[in-house]
């Protein structure tokens, strides 16, 4: 298939933050590599307020996928050596946060609504990542059973947390 400039999503160079997650990892050491394994970590997420009448209905739903930026994430690189392996991977094949556009995906769990925030648990980003989208986590299209799980067989991020591999070496200048 050949790539077709004319025919490019106008959002593929447009996307905005459409609010802000705040979470107690204010630093990548020691954040927790997966949702999974974040305990009952808290957090909140604040929804810009041009965006607040999407949250409509919301409060229903028990999971959250929360779709952001690693924000002090490290250039992207091709291969790492993943927070659960010694070996170099190739990025698609991992988690790592280095990627090409370093898109972070997270199943959160919703605790509570209250105007334009969100009180979730779960949480596995570092505060201040921006919030690009949020999705219902709904099991009936969310869950599937596999067989195959490559090199993460017999893995699991239970009591594993980031350390600096991927960190950005200066991260930009906060107000926090």
């Amino acid at each position: 298939m050949q790539h077709n400039p004319q025919t490019r999503c106008p959002a593929l160079t447009a996307v905005e933050p459409i609010g802000v997650i705040h979470t107690p990892f204010t630093a990548v050491s020691g954040t927790p590599i997966q949702s999974a394994a974040a305990g009952e970590a808290e957090g909140v997420v604040e929804i810009f307020p041009r965006f607040v009448q999407g949250l409509a209905d919301i409060e229903g739903l028990e999971r959250l996928w929360l779709i952001y930026l690693f924000h002090r994430a490290a250039p992207a690189q091709l291969m790492v050596r993943p927070f659960l392996d010694n070996a170099e991977h190739g990025i698609f094949a991992t988690r790592s946060p280095a990627r090409p556009n370093h898109l972070g995906l997270s199943p959160v769990r919703l605790l509570r609504v209250e105007q334009n925030r969100l009180y979730v648990s779960q949480v596995d980003m570092i505060d201040g990542s921006p919030l690009l989208d949020i999705k219902p986590y709904v099991p009936e299209f969310d869950h599937f059973a596999v067989t195959r799980t490559g090199w993460y067989k017999g893995k699991s991020p239970k009591g594993v947390v980031a350390d600096d591999r991927f960190a950005l070496i200066d991260p930009p200048d906060s107000d926090r």
